[in-house]
């Protein structure tokens, strides 16, 4: 049989680690620990063809100069970088749609700090092609496309995962990085915590008549923040949070009565604007594993943290995971360990546990102090932006949090 990988399948696979989950996370994941020299298997119940689009769609992402880093240390970053577009300039304010922002603002320059832009923009398609080019290169990597986990299993000796498929898959650890829903959680037993928002995310992408200058604009108002993120090509990104209600009103409406609708909290500095790409919504809400690790099993992403994209941390804090782990693995082999062992993936759950508690603490205190229009509560925010912008130490505190600098970075981050 001339077909290697269809072979492994047809008589069972045997991998070092099994990651569910084809999204963003669980490629980097495949990528960081096969180049240290794991055997990897990965399971996306996406088709390849799917993943393959390269229209643009409107979805981006905001990446921290630690991630940026991440990515250059798996080999991603020199194809994505001409894509990708810098955010040197952040500046955070306080209002009403139609109203225009409050005098009282955050402002943050990259200048600031000597590393370079706090973070670049990078549409989904580009990031999506680069993860499948360069697993396809990796011989450690097998790629299985439009498979589901149905059962999975781990006892003393490995984990093991059925496809709906019939193939069985054995390995030493089991990640799940399978998103909010994580089934790979479900069925190790890991419970959750969490709760919605009553708000639902509308994201798109607008083209604009002005220069955006690479500066990323939040908005806060009554309903939710407004964020304008700088794509290439006089291009920027929308968050728009808004009530449920609302959204699901935004969502039915056609394009030129989204952007009638759009204009009055966008306002009109970057000059008429027009969408680009479609239109996508997501409810948002707050939901943490209580545990990241189980027997032979660690969960990275979504799987583990789902946070408000009000500090558009969300895949940020994945990345995170996926660097952690990665050196938590590398390190335990290399001592004789087990990789799958209890001791090895306490390491990985102590590392990133208070990390992102801490960050999903962070959004959501942000969320509900914000989202509101109670005019104590604007007052006392207004003034608090503002004292953080007269104060240089605070503001370059802040520079460096939304750049992913601070904390116990892991190695492939530094």
């Amino acid at each position: 049989m001339d077909n290697p990988v269809l072979t492994r399948i047809l008589h069972g696979m045997k991998t070092d680690l099994i990651i569910v989950g084809g999204g963003l996370n669980g490629p980097a994941l495949a990528l960081a620990t096969a180049q240290a020299g794991f055997t990897v298997t990965i399971i996306d119940s996406l088709p390849l063809d799917t993943r393959k689009r390269v229209g643009f769609d409107g979805r981006s992402y905001a990446l921290a100069l630690a991630s940026k880093r991440l990515l250059g240390g798996i080999g991603i970053w020199p194809h994505i970088a001409d894509n990708a577009q810098p955010m040197l300039e952040i500046k955070v304010t306080d209002g009403r749609a139609g109203e225009g922002p409050s005098p009282w603002m955050m402002h943050f320059d990259h200048a600031e700090i000597e590393e370079g832009p706090m973070g670049f923009m990078v549409e989904d398609r580009h990031l999506r092609r680069a993860f499948l080019d360069a697993m396809v290169k990796d011989d450690r990597i097998t790629h299985l496309s439009g498979e589901t986990v149905v059962a999975q299993s781990v006892d003393a000796g490995g984990a093991q995962v059925t496809l709906a498929s019939g193939t069985q898959i054995s390995g030493k650890v089991l990640i799940g990085s399978d998103g909010r829903k994580s089934g790979t959680a479900e069925r190790a037993g890991i419970k959750r915590t969490g709760w919605g928002y009553g708000q639902t995310a509308v994201v798109c992408a607008v083209k604009h008549e002005h220069p955006h200058g690479g500066i990323a604009h939040q908005f806060f108002m009554p309903a939710g923040p407004l964020a304008i993120l700088p794509l290439t090509k006089d291009r920027s990104s929308i968050v728009w949070s808004e009530s449920d209600a609302r959204a699901q009103a935004l969502m039915a409406m056609n394009d030129e009565d989204f952007l009638d609708a759009l204009r009055p909290a966008f306002g009109s500095f970057l000059g008429q604007i027009s969408l680009t790409g479609a239109r996508f919504s997501y409810p948002l809400g707050l939901t943490l594993a209580n545990s990241f690790i189980a027997e032979r099993t660690a969960l990275i992403g979504d799987a583990a943290h789902g946070v408000h994209p009000i500090a558009g941390q969300g895949l940020n804090a994945g990345l995170r995971d996926v660097a952690a782990l990665a050196e938590v693995l590398e390190s335990a082999r290399a001592r004789g360990e087990d990789i799958g062992g209890a001791q090895t993936l306490a390491r990985y759950q102590t590392w990133r546990r208070f990390d992102t508690a801490t960050l999903a603490l962070a959004t959501d205190t942000f969320n509900r102090l914000f989202s509101n229009d109670n005019p104590l509560l604007r007052a006392a925010r207004d003034i608090g932006m503002g004292l953080v912008n007269a104060a240089p130490g605070l503001r370059r505190t802040f520079i460096r949090e939304a750049a992913g600098l601070t904390g116990d970075l892991p190695r492939l981050m530094r």
